[in-house]
C-alpha cells in the first residue's frame, strides 16, 4: 500500500493555489503507481506549495546562467523574486541566514473554462508557502490567491468550483496570507487573513486506515471560523482501491455546515484513475452535489473526464477537462443540461 500511495494522481488537483496546501510529488517514471487519495490533500498537497517538498539542488537560480529558453529564465526570475521577499521578511525576526534550511515552492496558474449554461471564464491562481529559518519555531508562511468560498471551508478539491466547471467572478477570489503549522502528521492548523484585513482560521484532523495491500480509507475533519461565516466544519471521507499498479478507484464524500449557512452543502463522486506514466493521468468520474433545504434534490449531477501532463520538463504542467452536467438550482425551475470545457496550464517553481 505505501508503494500504491507513492505517486500522487493529481487528476483532480491541477490547482495551482486554492489557498492552503504542497506541490505533489512528481511520479516516479515508468513503473509508477496510481494513488487518487493524495489528489485531495487540501492542506498538504494541491493549494499551497511545500517549501519542503522541492530540494535546493532542483530550485531554479536565475544566476547560474544555464536556462536554457524563455521558461527556464522566466521560471528562475519568479523563484528568485519570491525568495528576495522571504529573505528580507525572515530578516524582520533574526539573524540567522536563509541558507541554513530557508526553502521557497509555489504554483502559478493560468486557466478557462465555457460551460454551456454559464459562459465563458478566465482566472488565475497563485500560492507560495515559505520555510523561513528564523520563523521556523512558529511554521511555515503561506499566501495566495484563490476562491475565497473553497479555500476557507477546505472542501475536497473535486468539488470546487474549479473542478467543478463552474464561471467564478472576481469577487469569488480572495488573496489569503497566514501562518501554518503540522502536528504529528495528523492535525493542521493556519491562521491568516483574506480580503485585505478579514481573519480567518483552520484546524484539520485526518487519519488514514489502510486495509490490506490494495484498500484505504481517509477520515478528514477541518473545522474553521471566519468573520462571515462564524464556525463551521467539513467532513471528508476518501475510499481508494487499488486494481493494479497503474488503475485506482476513489469515492468521495464531503459535508459543509457553518453558523450562517441555510443548510449542509453536501457532494459525492466515484471515478476511475488511470496513470500512463511520466505524469500523464486519466481520470472519468460521476458526482453529485446540492444543499438541504432547497428542495431540488441534487442541485446538480452529472460526468467529467480529465486528462493531465506535462508539456514542459515536469514542471509545466497542461490539463484539460470535460463534463456534461444535469443542474437544477431553484425548485421553480426544471433540470436543465449543460457541456462544459475546462483547461489550464501550471507552473511549479
Amino acid at each position: 500500500m505505501r508503494n500504491f500511495r507513492s505517486v500522487a494522481l493529481s487528476v483532480t488537483v491541477a490547482s495551482c493555489l486554492a489557498a492552503c496546501s504542497t506541490i505533489a510529488e512528481p511520479p516516479q517514471s515508468a513503473g509508477e503507481t496510481v494513488n487518487a487519495q493524495q489528489a485531495e490533500q487540501a492542506f498538504t498537497d494541491s493549494r499551497w506549495p511545500s517549501a519542503s517538498s522541492e530540494s535546493r539542488e532542483d530550485a531554479p537560480n536565475a544566476s547560474t546562467g544555464q536556462e536554457e529558453g524563455v521558461l527556464e529564465t522566466g521560471r528562475a526570475a519568479v523563484h528568485d523574486a519570491v525568495e528576495w521577499v522571504a529573505r528580507g521578511v525572515d530578516g524582520w525576526f533574526g539573524d540567522k541566514p536563509f541558507e541554513e534550511g530557508g526553502r521557497v515552492a509555489g504554483r502559478i496558474q493560468l486557466g478557462g473554462l465555457w460551460r454551456q449554461d454559464e459562459g465563458t471564464d478566465w482566472l488565475t491562481r497563485f500560492g507560495v508557502r515559505l520555510n523561513l529559518p528564523n520563523v521556523r519555531r512558529f511554521g511555515f508562511v503561506f499566501f495566495g490567491r484563490d476562491n475565497e468560498r473553497d479555500v476557507i471551508t477546505d472542501k475536497p478539491d473535486a468539488f470546487t468550483r474549479r473542478e467543478q466547471l463552474l464561471p467564478e467572478t472576481r469577487d469569488d477570489q480572495s488573496f489569503f496570507a497566514g501562518l501554518g503549522t503540522q502536528i504529528a502528521n495528523v492535525v493542521s492548523l493556519r491562521a491568516g487573513f483574506r480580503s485585505g484585513v478579514k481573519p480567518f482560521a483552520q484546524a484539520r484532523y485526518q487519519r488514514l486506515f489502510e486495509f490490506g495491500e490494495r484498500d484505504s480509507l481517509e477520515f478528514k475533519e477541518t473545522v474553521f471560523w471566519t468573520v462571515d461565516d462564524g464556525f463551521g466544519s467539513t467532513t471528508a471521507l476518501f475510499y481508494d482501491h487499488a486494481y493494479s499498479s497503474s488503475l485506482a478507484l476513489r469515492w468521495q464524500s464531503a459535508a459543509t455546515l457553518s453558523q450562517e449557512s441555510d443548510g449542509v452543502e453536501w457532494s459525492s463522486s466515484i471515478g476511475l484513475y488511470k496513470s500512463f506514466g511520466s505524469q500523464r493521468l486519466l481520470s472519468v468520474e460521476a458526482l453529485v452535489n446540492g444543499e438541504t433545504g432547497l428542495n431540488v434534490g441534487a442541485t446538480e449531477y452529472g460526468v467529467r473526464t480529465r486528462w493531465e501532463q506535462p508539456i514542459y520538463r515536469d514542471w509545466l504542467i497542461a490539463d484539460m477537462t470535460v463534463g456534461y452536467f444535469f443542474p437544477r438550482k431553484e425548485e421553480v425551475t426544471e433540470r436543465g443540461r449543460a457541456w462544459a470545457l475546462g483547461a489550464s496550464v501550471l507552473m511549479r517553481f
